[in-house]
């Protein structure tokens, strides 16, 4: 109250109680409660004698019926010719005793970490996963495993199979791993929680291999959004077929795509190629870019006002749920601030809109 009362004036009282998160009830003085005449409550005549209440009790925790719900006794006492009471009688009688809560073992909730990763040269993190394609035949489908490297989204492996199963995951990644030479302690695989991910044969061969394993929480789709979005850009290609006739038909088709993807901008690289960012020739690119950006502007100064043109480079790093630097938000930083309140129209919308393959770095 003595916050909201000394509040800057252009502030509205009920903006200051949603910022405090309080109701504006607080604001007034509250009515003297008219003092209502207490009714005593009549027996109902309906109801259950005591004896008969302890009867059903004792039937309910009898040996026969003590695992049984309320509506089975009494489909199974009707069909031995006996009426006891309701089944929403015999449920309000267990639940004035607390009987009627989950008896059986629950899992308590669990509790995952948030997957925090940050990769400032290649192979220092790879991300997996694992989609599926459609072929000709109904409810067949192909399983597409890809290693993206996080930091230059190259694809470092992948394969296609008619399987997914750890089994198949384990020799993808011990030819990966091989063939790009890391290091032990090195990289940092990040991944779902499906089976293959998780199956202990695949969590103890990246142990043997020096790899530490990072997982996605459960239910959260973008822990893993550099993957998820990858086998977007894949299956949203122009040429992409939909099905496939086979799976050597899906590998032809698939090395294509990646030679062609490795060698196209990226957005999320600045423009560069995922090659030029796997393979450290991006400082050359961005050389080039610059000496054209300065030839252009010594001929055309005029087009540019803000002065000499700056070609941007390769991000120094890339993560996974980075964290937030700024502090958070509290009803005094609000009620300081001017024009914190403001409410600004929303915006007119048009009515009528205008119409195992392994590649090396």
């Amino acid at each position: 109250m003595n916050l909201i009362a000394k509040r800057p004036g252009f502030i509205p009282a009920k903006a200051a109680c949603a910022a405090l998160g309080v109701s504006t009830d607080c604001l007034y003085p509250r009515a003297q409660r008219v003092r209502t005449r207490v009714v005593e409550r009549k027996d109902q005549p309906r109801r259950l004698k005591p004896q008969e209440r302890q009867d059903a009790l004792d039937l309910m925790h009898s040996e026969r019926f003590c695992d049984a719900s309320p509506r089975q006794i009494v489909a199974s006492l009707a069909s031995e010719g006996r009426v006891l009471a309701s089944a929403s009688t015999l449920y309000r009688l267990l639940r004035s005793l607390g009987e009627t809560r989950e008896r059986r073992a629950q899992r308590p909730a669990q509790r995952h970490a948030v997957p925090r990763l940050e990769a400032s040269a290649p192979n220092a993190v790879w991300t997996w996963d694992i989609s599926k394609l459609a072929t000709f035949v109904t409810g067949v489908y192909l399983s597409l495993y890809v290693i993206l490297d996080l930091y230059s989204r190259y694809v470092v492996g992948w394969m296609v199979s008619v399987k997914e199963n750890a089994g198949l995951a384990k020799i993808l990644f011990a030819k990966t791993l091989k063939h790009h030479g890391v290091a032990a302690a090195q990289l940092i695989v990040h991944q779902d929680r499906g089976a293959p991910m998780t199956a202990h044969t695949f969590r103890e061969l990246l142990t043997t291999l020096g790899v530490e394993a990072s997982y996605s929480r459960p239910r959260v789709s973008n822990d893993n959004p550099h993957s998820e979005s990858h086998f977007k850009t894949l299956k949203y290609a122009s040429n992409y077929p939909g099905r496939f006739a086979s799976a050597d038909a899906a590998r032809e088709w698939l090395a294509g795509f990646f030679d062609a993807y490795h060698q196209r901008p990226h957005h999320g690289l600045e423009m560069y190629t995922p090659k030029q960012a796997f393979q450290g020739t991006s400082a050359e690119v961005w050389e080039r870019r610059q000496d054209a950006l300065n030839q252009h502007f010594q001929a055309h100064p005029e087009r540019y006002p803000n002065g000499r043109p700056r070609a941007k480079k390769l991000p120094a790093s890339v993560t996974i749920n980075p964290l937030d630097s700024q502090p958070p938000i509290t009803a005094q930083t609000l009620l300081k601030t001017t024009n914190s309140f403001t409410t600004q129209p929303p915006p007119v919308e048009n009515p009528n809109p205008a119409i195992v393959h392994l590649n090396s770095g």
